[in-house]
């Protein structure tokens, strides 16, 4: 018993995420900070200058369904154009399916950084 009472208790061991000391950061150059900004950025210039340019195509082939309806008893031939059935949505669905390379492409030094 004797030794029981000479023994003081054991602490707590650190655990492993206490023990690591906080680590400070070091102020970056503006180069550094512009640089790594640029490479968290998921598109670069030339994937939203594809978008636009889909979008472009988008509105336009809406534009071009777009037209006037029947008015009155006359019936409008109008409607059953060719612009407005078969190179309209050929535009708009082309804006739509051009979409996806747009926001998927990757330039060559995107690809360099990656590797």
């Amino acid at each position: 018993m004797e030794k029981m009472k000479n023994q003081q208790p054991k602490a707590p061991k650190p655990k492993a995420s206490m023990a690591k000391a906080p680590q400070s950061r070091t102020p970056q150059s503006k180069a550094s900070q512009s640089r790594t900004f640029e490479e968290k950025m998921p598109l670069n210039k030339l994937n939203y200058i594809m978008i636009g340019v889909c979008l472009f195509l988008i509105v336009v082939g809406f534009f071009l369904m777009s037209g006037s309806s029947n008015e009155g008893p006359t019936f409008n031939n109008d409607v059953f154009s060719s612009t407005r059935t078969v190179v309209a949505p050929f535009i708009t669905f082309m804006g739509f399916i051009l979409m996806v390379p747009a926001i998927l492409y990757r330039g060559k030094s995107d690809k360099n950084v990656e590797q």
